[in-house]
């Protein structure tokens, strides 16, 4: 293990030196730090993380709450936690992830411990019960999420409401007027979670003012759930020419049942997608879709938390415009006979 002294040795100056240019407590010559850092790079020396923590009262360690449930969707979750790991490795930080579903006893311990220097809560609920405890800790967070009331609070989010809003436009433009909204697992409604109240919120209101007929339906996801769920759909509206789907798991198994009903997309049936960039292109019909932007939700959330470890950020609420790419699988509605 190279050590701070033979660092100091290597680059010619005193071992304070080297702990000022680690640290940043002192102003350093631009030259003296250059030499430094080359000596630190040259010698591959990396600082002890347990005396860096005593020197600094901090440990250099962001925690991320991730509470994993059977209606995850894991693969965004995972892409959001890796920006976040790389954006914060870029600050000089680890990150230290929590997936149980403690709710505020997670806050607690960690708030409690000093295992971090600040959270980043993921999976907000509108009246999610960790904002009243992180409300009364002093512990800096950001939350990827909208809860309902947002007071003291840094907030990072796709604009989900918009997105909604985005998506009734596409398909009222193209003509149709009966619209289904396949949705995410009924337990995430039943939570009150924010990304998916809010974009209902959106297709509603916009659907209002736009002559939409809009049915909302809950799916787990998979081909059985979306095989009752769209026979449900069928039975209750006959005439839906228009889907959009807020559930990734689903939308493979319902292009599936369209296709074995004989219902052509687009020709007769438009599909529109909020889901990854990844799962729009791959789609076995490119999907007309909003894409959710996870590595710049992560990014984001490192970068606002780092700012209020650092003493230069305050609360506020950044909301990410959705962007709507139209591709194969939405069309003008079929025309009335």
């Amino acid at each position: 293990m190279v050590t701070l002294a033979e660092v100091a040795q290597h680059a010619g100056v005193s071992a304070s030196t080297v702990s000022y240019v680690l640290s940043g407590k002192r102003s350093i010559s631009a030259t003296t730090r250059q030499r430094v850092e080359r000596s630190i790079r040259e010698l591959g020396y990396h600082p002890n993380a347990g005396a860096r923590a005593l020197a600094s009262s901090r440990s250099n360690i962001i925690a991320l709450m991730i509470p994993l449930r059977t209606d995850t969707y894991v693969p965004v979750m995972m892409e959001i936690a890796i920006a976040v790991a790389t954006t914060a490795r870029t600050h000089g930080y680890d990150v230290l992830l929590l997936t149980g579903e403690e709710g505020p006893d997670a806050v607690r311990r960690v708030a409690g411990s000093g295992l971090a220097d600040g959270m980043i809560l993921m999976d907000v609920e509108l009246d999610d019960e960790r904002l009243p405890l992180l409300r009364e800790t002093d512990q800096p967070a950001v939350l990827i999420g909208l809860p309902a009331d947002t007071t003291g609070l840094t907030c990072v989010d796709l604009h989900f409401k918009a997105t909604g809003a985005l998506c009734a436009e596409h398909l009222a433009k193209l003509g149709h007027r009966d619209v289904a909204v396949v949705g995410e697992a009924p337990a995430v409604y039943e939570r009150h979670t924010g990304f998916a109240e809010r974009t209902l919120d959106g297709l509603r209101t916009r659907g209002r003012e736009l002559g939409l007929r809009l049915l909302h339906r809950p799916c787990e996801g998979g081909y059985d759930a979306m095989a009752v769920t769209l026979a449900r759909i069928l039975d209750e509206r006959p005439g839906t020419t228009g889907f959009v789907v807020q559930n990734e798991s689903a939308v493979e198994p319902l292009l599936a049942l369209l296709r074995q009903q004989g219902r052509a997309v687009p020709e007769d049936v438009s599909v529109v997608a909020i889901c990854p960039e990844q799962d729009a292109v791959q789609a076995s019909v490119r999907l007309t879709a909003v894409a959710i932007p996870a590595q710049e939700m992560g990014r984001h959330a490192v970068e606002h938390l780092v700012a209020k470890l650092d003493g230069r950020g305050g609360d506020e609420v950044v909301l990410i415009a959705p962007e709507l790419t139209v591709r194969a699988s939405s069309g003008p509605a079929p025309a009335q006979p």
